[in-house]
């Protein structure tokens, strides 16, 4: 048997608490929008190190092959200045990705937390949920307010 609320109303964790204003879920919503670029800002800092790296090691190959193709000199001026250099003063990219998830994007992650416990018991994407319950269709297979097991 389907634990489905009759009403087919949100589950409890994405309603607004009695007394929260439209002007407090808005603002909620746009922290939480912010929030979603720093996370997508994040996951390509993490590609620039990928990449960084792996650059780094090809460009590695790159030194040995000049140097078994005859380029000795070439070869060692990459290998001295290129191969394992700093990408910014004093960091490889994983020191970059250390610095920032501990500084900016900590920050960030712990502020819009306290907002959402201060202002909606910690609740998560009320904008969203009340965007859902004004586009969707009740009654309709697919527009369902939650999964048929919540």
């Amino acid at each position: 048997m389907s634990d489905r609320p009759t009403d087919d109303r949100p589950d409890p964790d994405h309603r607004r608490p009695a007394g929260v204003d439209d002007a407090t879920v808005e603002a909620l919503g746009s922290f939480s929008e912010a929030l979603e670029a720093i996370e997508v800002a994040r996951g390509h800092l993490y590609t620039f190190h990928r990449l960084s790296g792996t650059a780094d090691l090809t460009l590695g190959k790159a030194v040995d092959q000049l140097r078994e193709a005859g380029h000795t000199e070439l070869a060692d001026l990459v290998d001295r200045e290129l191969v394992g250099r700093n990408v910014l003063q004093g960091r490889w990219t994983f020191q970059v990705v250390e610095e920032y998830d501990d500084g900016y994007y900590a920050t960030f992650r712990r502020l819009e937390a306290e907002a959402r416990e201060r202002l909606v018991d910690g609740r998560r994407h009320l904008y969203e949920a009340e965007m859902k319950e004004d586009r969707r269709t009740r009654g309709v297979p697919g527009h369902e307010a939650t999964p048929p097991d919540v």
